[in-house]
């Protein structure tokens, strides 16, 4: 088997070679590093490269092999991490300059699970800094370029581990999602994003933006292998003290399941005020056919109003920022990452000011202003907490709706991948990429992007939404959906 048909193949697919001895772990590792190195300066998906440990971690499930050991699902597997994970002896950046060539001395227990898997790490992947953004130009690294267009954005924040994936440059990836960030660019990628219930895998390492938002989560190719990756990374962890102590939904069962097609007995709701206005209408084509394909399965169709949905944006741009303004108060130029000044003629407040200064981007700015103002004295009733107030107006409507529905379904974002440099300018029209997404944040339930079709030649995302703690309801929607409109590839780099 070449090197290229070894990049082609589904995480499950490469697990099973490795386990049968068909293919080594080495082999398979070296295959995507080779593919790394032949399309990544096009696509820029990776912020760090790590040659010499993926190659250690590929020898070392080989040698467990030989030795007769009993392999896990996924042992021998690529991985991708998203550079928000702290990940011990290799650069942790967070796509930003404020972090610029700090090695952690520890791993996120996302990364430990991943190593213990036995899943070979090969880099981190590129983001917006601090997980600020919907298209990856916010890194201080350069944009990441979607590999179905060059020209065009990877969604964000998690555009370089979606794009990597679409790029055939690893099989599976690790992302986080605090408002769409592993859905929104699994959509315009063409690749399978998961958001898991809040606290159902650990933050523990994860640098923070916003406490109460922040989900990591797999990416992947397709459903199945997406599955088996949450069901490695979810769980409780002692060390996050948000972490839900129950185990991890049986996702891949789910998966499996929905493979069948058989979509008997699940009753799924249109979100009425996702299917409106806002929408192109390739995307909302694309969604149209997909719920006809699912009431074909068996599904039962009906439409679920969630009136405060409409309010999500703003107070999720009010929740967020206002968390972010205190999350980011650490990087002061003292503890670790970048300093600037520190010349012994300035004075600790000077240095951290030029540090933040020289060290932020301008969103990361925005946001942390947008924040420090929200929460600040006089204004906090009148932004902050009308904001909470929302968010328990969104949730009590998920709670309704899941009264009536076993999932909540509509697209995963409005457009799809607009040209690099589009949005820039008018950060509100970047923002709005993340205006279907954002309510199962504010909620904490799972929600997961699938590919439904194509609108002018580019993927569109197809979401499901699930109650707390039942996401393998949104898995076996997706696999059954993934059943009758398959995969999609992007045209050859």
């Amino acid at each position: 088997m070449t090197q290229t048909d070894l990049t082609r193949l589904t995480a499950t697919q490469i697990a099973g070679l490795v386990a049968s001895g068909a293919a080594s772990a080495v082999e398979v590792t070296r295959a995507h590093l080779d593919r790394i190195a032949a399309v990544d300066d096009r696509v820029n998906a990776f912020l760090h490269v790590d040659t010499e440990g993926a190659l250690a971690a590929a020898a070392a499930v080989d040698a467990r092999r030989a030795a007769g050991e009993e392999l896990g699902p996924l042992a021998g597997v690529p991985v991708a991490v998203k550079d928000v994970l702290t990940t011990k002896g290799v650069p942790t950046t967070v796509g930003s300059r404020i972090l610029e060539g700090w090695r952690p001395p520890y791993d996120s227990t996302i990364v430990q699970r991943l190593r213990a898997a036995g899943t070979v790490m090969l880099g981190k992947t590129n983001m917006d800094e601090f997980a600020m953004g919907s298209s990856t130009e916010y890194s201080a690294y350069g944009p990441t370029h979607n590999p179905w267009d060059l020209s065009r954005i990877p969604g964000g924040s998690g555009g370089g581990s979606s794009a990597a994936l679409a790029a055939y440059e690893a099989p599976l990836a690790i992302g986080s999602d605090t408002g769409g960030s592993i859905r929104q660019p699994g959509a315009v990628t063409g690749t399978v994003g998961a958001k898991p219930t809040y606290g159902g895998t650990s933050r523990y390492g994860l640098v923070a933006f916003s406490s109460s938002l922040d989900t990591p989560g797999p990416c992947a190719r397709n459903v199945l292998d997406a599955a088996l990756l949450h069901e490695v990374i979810g769980g409780h962890d002692p060390r996050d003290s948000t972490s839900i102590p129950q185990p991890v939904p049986d996702v891949v069962a789910a998966a499996r399941l929905g493979a069948t097609g058989d979509l008997t007995g699940v009753k799924l709701g249109i979100v009425t005020e996702f299917v409106g206005e806002g929408a192109e209408p390739g995307v909302m084509a694309a969604f149209r056919e997909s719920v006809d394909a699912l009431a074909k399965l068996g599904a039962e169709i009906v439409e679920v109003s969630c009136p405060h949905f409409r309010y999500a944006l703003p107070a999720y741009y009010l929740i967020a920022p206002s968390e972010a303004s205190s999350n980011l108060a650490r990087f002061d130029g003292v503890r670790f990452g970048l300093r600037v000044g520190d010349d012994g003629n300035r004075s600790l407040e000077e240095v951290m000011s030029l540090t933040r200064e020289a060290g932020f981007g301008p969103e990361v700015k925005r946001r942390i202003m947008i924040g420090t103002y929200a929460l600040s004295s006089g204004y906090y009733d009148a932004y902050y907490g009308q904001a909470q107030k929302v968010r328990t107006l969104i949730t009590r409507d998920f709670t309704a709706a899941f009264e009536r529905v076993d999932a909540l379904i509509s697209p995963t974002t409005p457009f799809v991948a607009f040209p690099i440099g589009a949005r820039t300018a008018d950060p509100y029209q970047m923002y709005l990429a993340d205006l279907f997404t954002i309510p199962t944040n504010l909620y904490g339930g799972p929600g997961i992007s699938v590919p439904c079709g194509l609108s002018d030649g580019l993927p569109v995302g197809f979401q499901i939404m699930a109650p707390t703690m039942a996401d393998d309801r949104m898995y076996r929607v997706a696999a059954a959906l993934e059943s009758v409109v398959g995969t999609f590839t992007p045209p050859a780099l």
